[in-house]
């Protein structure tokens, strides 16, 4: 696994790369040679804020986290990871479906705007999937939607998470 490590307003020194470096090789394990893994430091007021994302070929591996110091961050992002890992693990080996890019045999097992404007805008590909494949995205992102194609319809739906915990669909039609 490649690690891409940036820093926006805040120099990355050789220590935070090699503790960066230390950390997501114990993670790269997981994943087949050609992933890479995405890593943004930045500051947010007195704290630091470290993002990191991993895509592998349908699915993306997303966690964040805000502390005082950026090597809390560092453990506690890798942590999160890991955490997604073994979760997603779990979910595909009860569907008995397999991702070439992600090597689940080394996982251990688990139990299962204030003004109004519009401010930021992402493109994407819309990759087509079921509904639970599209909540297991959801969740690993930390969102609280994710827009997909419907697999069996090919229309653009949108899962979300409810107040109640439990999820929502919109499907469009056409």
């Amino acid at each position: 696994m490649k690690i891409i490590v940036t820093g926006k307003n805040i120099a990355i020194s050789e220590k935070i790369q090699d503790a960066i470096d230390k950390k997501f090789e114990k993670l790269g394990k997981y994943f087949a040679d050609d992933i890479q893994a995405k890593v943004i430091i930045h500051p947010e007021k007195s704290k630091v804020k470290m993002e990191a994302t991993i895509a592998t070929k349908g699915t993306i591996f997303r966690a964040e986290d805000v502390s005082q110091d950026v090597f809390d961050c560092i453990d506690i992002v890798a942590d999160k990871l890991l955490k997604q890992l073994t979760k997603y693990k779990g979910k595909l080996m009860k569907r008995n479906k397999s991702k070439e890019s992600v090597r689940f045999e080394m996982l251990p097992e688990v139990e299962t705007a204030e003004n109004g404007e519009l401010v930021k805008t992402k493109k994407f590909e819309l990759a087509p999937m079921t509904t639970e494949e599209a909540i297991m995205q959801m969740e690993m992102l930390q969102h609280n939607f994710f827009v997909f194609l419907d697999a069996e319809t090919e229309n653009v739906n949108v899962v979300y998470k409810r107040n109640d915990e439990d999820y929502g669909l919109l499907e469009t039609v056409r």
